[in-house]
């Protein structure tokens, strides 16, 4: 009904749960008015939820409508938009009207699964691939390989070409005019609709040649690791029958995805996919390129000679590839001839191998805004550059421009930094810390094994006209240096993989990341940190894929995963969080924090430059997606986010305070008199203080190994801030960078916010990490490192119980004020198991 006196109303919609309210926007001069806007509501309790009550109201005084919670759907069930009238505000009100809602419930939660995984119970009688791919379920598959003919009697430069028939099933393999295929095709078990498979050899695309068939209550069953079963000539029946003198060569066998021929094969469940396009949707394991930083130290010219009799402003430009860095102008010295600039400035390139490429240094003079004149260029190849491993300076050398007007030459000190870490992702998701030289390399402490075993309830991704909406979706997982693509089933919402991978793992304080793709489309994405896993078992689970669309947070479907890391020494495991967290360059000789953001900038592109040069190809964006590209920008969810861990973690100083103010405005006398006996005593026995105080923070994390988390991390849209969301700053966080949504001042203005912004969001998130890797010390969450610390803390309440307060106080005040020459500038081992401790950083969407 009209509201605003003009035949008219603008309404808007609020939502209360459970003391939550959200709203919509405003639809302006609009009886009809169509929001399609996605609120989302946290249900504190589940059990609660049909005793509950929904409150809609639709604003300026429109109506009212309150909804019981009990007829929500539960997870997994299909909700319809449903009509509710809308209740007068009084008796007298001539408002009315009806509103459609479709109210669903669905679960962020991460769950634990028990998959009929293949290692589970064998015997010695078992399959033996069941020890190999133990985490993933058994599919069985009849496997056909066509390899050759002869004998076929076709036309002289005639191309033939095999079909392979089972039931509705067929499969063609590529044309050959020399009548060699060596090509296989896996029909799924749950596809065999015959109990006959044929083999049909054609000329063009339907002169028959011959056929050839197989009784598949005859075919043999392999079991890796025997040995791949030969093939074997075959005389062909002509059209009546009769066998005549084409041959063809051929192998059947039953067998399973542990099959060496599963990943070359042509599937049954892509039947619709043309025979040149097969090897762009079959399983591949990628090895990105190992990365190295190039240092360019630009030190000084001599003898140029700029074009103009003019103060010159010089400047040297290093450039690999499309890649361009520039000095700063060389700023003017008295003792110093014009000619003979002065920089002493570090230039630093992410270049990958093999080293193929050339550096190309250039010597300019700027004549203005945008111009500038070239004096002299060298051009040196990266393969000759010499490597450092540690802190000694590179020798530098003086190197001779050409097309300079003077024998004019510069000096330059050049080498390939093999004792830094390249950052291709952020440092608390990185999946591997070595750098990238071998002679640094420690031996591997574990083994990380990864089952993918399916996904269900997948929401379509692109539109077909035969059967509307489908999904071709992919998974790819990368830890290390080592990346892997499963095949691509098509058009599956629950599309079943059951591949299993493996990766060594060097250092228990990594992330595997796996996400799921169609095509280049992000579906969503799963983060696990190593160490929140317990050695040698296994942890099945469902994912939830979720991602942030302009409508709001959506989950996407659940991912099944498998996961073990099986470590051989636990010794060497536990000495690891005594190591420092990065090489020991990158504390000799820290980078600066813009240096680091550009180098992450190269490195991603220099890895999605290599990896879409395989075959199938990984997409940029897939790689993007994949190393967290673009994360450091700003988001006002983001920063909300990190705010309220910050919160979160002063609670527990805030709460003590309060405590101890409780105690000592006497609200309960008992427990005050008793802190009070307890401090008296402490006073006059003060070598009980520390003992005590040990004793009591690992007795509180023994008590807490009770409530140790079962299952690992997942993503925590309630942490994340992502489950209300307004429209406006969801759409600044998936805005583009530059921004494309206003005008150039704007655009300059935006992008400068977002850019300082996002600094600061990385300080609060870092400050909020330090706080819960704190907490993390008693959580059990990373079990190995609350071990460490507990057995820490019992040594130190020995230690100082034995030792006088006395003594253990001079001998620190010693240790902290020794002389620098006594000291090292890596960090203690104390620092590097605190920065291995795992932070909620990981759950963050």
């Amino acid at each position: 009904m009209p509201k605003d006196g003009h035949g008219s109303s603008s309404p808007l919609v609020e939502v209360q749960f459970e003391g939550q309210k959200r709203r919509t926007a405003a639809i302006p001069q609009n009886l009809n008015p169509v929001w399609n806007e996605r609120l989302v509501f946290s249900v504190s309790d589940t059990g609660d939820l049909p005793y509950s009550s929904i409150d809609v109201a639709v604003y300026n005084d429109l109506g009212k409508v309150r909804i019981p919670a009990a007829g929500v759907p539960a997870p997994g069930e299909h909700a319809f938009p449903q009509l509710f009238p809308l209740e007068k505000r009084s008796l007298f009100s001539h408002i009315r009207g009806e509103i459609s809602l479709k109210i669903y419930e669905e679960d962020f939660a991460l769950k634990e699964t028990r998959p009929r995984l293949a290692g589970e119970g064998f015997s010695s009688d078992r399959d033996r691939t069941s020890r190999t791919y133990d985490l993933v379920e058994q599919m069985q598959y009849l496997y056909v390989r066509v390899v050759r003919a002869r004998e076929l009697g076709t036309t002289a430069g005639g191309e033939t070409r095999v079909e392979v028939k089972l039931g509705n099933y067929r499969g063609m393999t590529r044309p050959s005019a020399a009548q060699h295929w060596d090509q296989s095709f896996a029909f799924s078990s749950d596809t065999i609709q015959s109990s006959t498979v044929e083999i049909i050899v054609k000329e063009r695309v339907d002169d028959f040649i011959g056929r050839l068939g197989f009784d598949l209550s005859e075919v043999p069953r392999r079991v890796p690791p025997d040995s791949t079963l030969a093939p074997q000539w075959y005389r062909l029946d002509d059209r009546n029958g009769v066998k005549g003198k084409a041959e063809i060569m051929a192998s059947v066998w039953f067998g399973t995805q542990a099959d060496e021929a599963f990943s070359e094969s042509w599937h049954s469940r892509a039947a619709g996919v043309n025979s040149d396009m097969l090897g762009s949707i079959q399983s591949k394991v990628y090895v990105a390129p190992k990365l190295w930083y190039l240092r360019v130290s630009v030190i000084e010219a001599q003898d140029l000679l700029p074009g103009e009799k003019r103060f010159p402003e010089l400047f040297v430009k290093a450039q690999i590839g499309n890649h361009v860095l520039r000095t700063p102008t060389a700023a003017f010295m008295q003792s110093r001839n014009p000619s003979s600039p002065f920089w002493n400035e570090d230039l630093l390139f992410v270049i990958a191998e093999p080293f193929d490429e050339h550096l190309l240094v250039t010597v300019e003079d700027r004549l203005g805004q945008g111009h500038s004149e070239p004096l002299g260029r060298v051009v040196i190849p990266i393969s000759a550059v010499e490597r450092r491993l540690n802190e000694q300076p590179a020798v530098s050398r003086w190197f001779g421009l050409e097309r300079a007007r003077l024998v004019s030459r510069v000096q330059l000190g050049l080498c390939l930094e093999g004792g830094y870490h390249v950052l291709d992702e952020m440092t608390m998701y990185s999946s591997d810390l070595r750098p990238p030289a071998k002679q640094l390399w420690l031996p591997h402490i574990g083994v990380l094994e990864l089952g993918i075993l399916c996904a269900t309830g997948l929401v379509p991704v692109k539109l077909r006209e035969a059967n509307g909406g489908t999904t071709d979706a992919y998974c790819v997982a990368k830890y290390g240096q080592k990346w892997i693509r499963t095949r691509t089933v098509i058009d599956s919402f629950s599309p079943k993989w059951n591949e299993q991978y493996t990766w060594e793992v060097f250092d228990p304080c990594t992330v595997i990341t796996i996400g799921v793709f169609d095509n280049d489309v992000r579906i969503g994405k799963v983060r696990i940190r190593l160490s929140t896993l317990q050695t040698d078992r296994v942890y099945a689970h469902v994912y939830p894929l979720l991602t942030l669309h302009p409508a709001g947070l959506k989950k996407m479907g659940d991912l099944h995963l498998a996961i073990r890391f099986s470590c051989a020494n636990a010794g060497n495991m536990l000495q690891s969080y005594m190591r420092p967290l990065l090489p020991k360059m990158h504390y000799l000789e820290p980078l600066l924090v813009r240096q680091v953001e550009n180098l992450r900038y190269q490195a991603t592109n220099v890895v999605a430059a290599r990896l879409g040069r395989a075959e199938p190809p990984l997409g940029r964006e897939v790689v993007e997606y994949m190393l967290d590209h673009g994360s450091h920008l700003w988001s006002m969810r983001k920063s909300r986010a990190n705010f309220f861990r910050l919160v979160a973690v002063l609670s527990t100083p805030i709460a003590v305070g309060r405590w101890a103010e409780s105690i000592r405005s006497w609200k309960r006398p008992v427990i005050s008199a008793l802190v009070s006996l307890a401090v008296l005593m402490f006073v006059i026995f003060p070598d009980m203080i520390l003992p005590a105080v040990f004793c009591g923070i690992a007795m509180t994390g023994l008590w807490n190994y009770r409530s140790r988390p079962k299952n690992p991390p997942h993503m925590d849209t309630r942490m994340s801030s992502a489950e209300a969301i307004y429209g406006d700053e969801l759409d600044e966080e998936l805005d583009s960078f530059p921004t494309s949504r206003s005008a150039d001042v704007v655009r300059m203005r935006y992008d400068r916010l977002r850019s300082v912004a996002g600094r600061v969001q990385k300080v609060v998130g870092d400050l909020g990490t330090q706080g819960e890797r704190a907490q993390a010390l008693l959580s059990w969450r990373d079990q190995r490192a609350t071990f460490l610390f507990v057995v820490f803390c019992i040594s130190a309440a020995a230690v100082f119980y034995a030792v006088p307060v006395r003594a253990m106080a001079a001998g620190l005040v010693v240790y902290v004020m020794r002389p620098p020459r006594f000291r090292s500038r890596l960090p203690s081992p104390l620092m590097n198991f605190f920065r291995r401790l795992p932070a909620k950083a990981d759950c963050l969407l």
